[in-house]
């Protein structure tokens, strides 16, 4: 592993994806701040957040684990991004973006899990 969670890719996208969500549900409508745009907004923040937390336990297991919940939580965004365009919230190029980066990151998240797993043993 490098120095720090800050040099994963997963973690940096996550962090840029965090900062997306924010734009982009700056344009909601004022009416949904507690609803779909805090939700947002939190769901964004914790997939970095377990990233960085996972990266800092004590086990692979752990580190798995808290890859999972970000992975998960990735998954929740994907959602509220297309509750978010159904609804004709934000901007068609604002949830692309969104949208795309959540892909990556949750492409980035599976190759990190897939990285750290225990290798199975070949041995019957």
């Amino acid at each position: 592993m490098g120095q720090s969670f800050k040099d994963l890719i997963a973690w940096q996208k996550a962090a840029e994806l965090t900062v997306e969500i924010y734009k982009l549900t700056s344009l909601f409508p004022d009416s949904k701040r507690f609803g779909l745009t805090n939700q947002m907004r939190r769901a964004s923040v914790s997939v970095a957040s377990n990233i960085a937390e996972g990266y800092g336990r004590s086990t692979k297991g752990e580190y798995h684990l808290f890859l999972g919940h970000a992975r998960g939580s990735c998954c929740e965004i994907e959602t509220q991004i297309f509750i978010a365009r159904r609804l004709g919230f934000g901007t068609s190029a604002a949830l692309d973006v969104t949208e795309h980066l959540c892909d990556d990151v949750g492409r980035l998240l599976g190759a990190l899990m897939k990285s750290i797993q225990p290798r199975k043993s070949t041995f019957p």
